[in-house]
């Protein structure tokens, strides 16, 4: 998740990034987050502004680069999910369901629907 210019991580960035497209500036506050390597992050749909081949990239390299310490992750994304160790899906304030990935996809309809985002006919 190099930047992708010629300079690489040495290309001087303006203020809030703004020569850079929507996804760009995502890709490029991720990088800043992950090189601070801090024990603990938290992440909030971290790939929602990326085009999908992106995203996949960044949910590839998100698991070894946090080996060790604990992220937190708020994401609806299947290929992030796909990814964790453990998912909780949270419900008005509360944990309704704990487990991982595809497990809860084949057995808790709202966190199906809530995934996949369809409706409770089409789930």
């Amino acid at each position: 998740m190099v930047a992708q210019t010629a300079s690489g991580l040495d290309t001087v960035v303006a203020a809030r990034a703004r020569e850079y497209s929507g996804g760009q500036q995502q890709r490029l506050r991720l990088a800043r987050a992950l090189a601070t390597d801090p024990e603990v992050l938290v992440l909030v749909e971290p790939a929602s502004a990326v085009d999908a081949h992106s995203e996949a990239a960044v949910a590839r390299a998100l698991p070894g680069a946090r080996t060790g310490r604990t992220t937190v992750l708020v994401t609806t994304s299947p290929l992030l999910l796909g990814r964790t160790d453990r998912v909780q899906l949270v419900c008005g304030g509360r944990v309704v369901a704990e487990g991982v990935h595809q497990d809860l996809l084949a057995t808790v309809p709202d966190y199906t629907r809530t995934v996949l985002r369809t409706t409770s006919e089409e789930a």
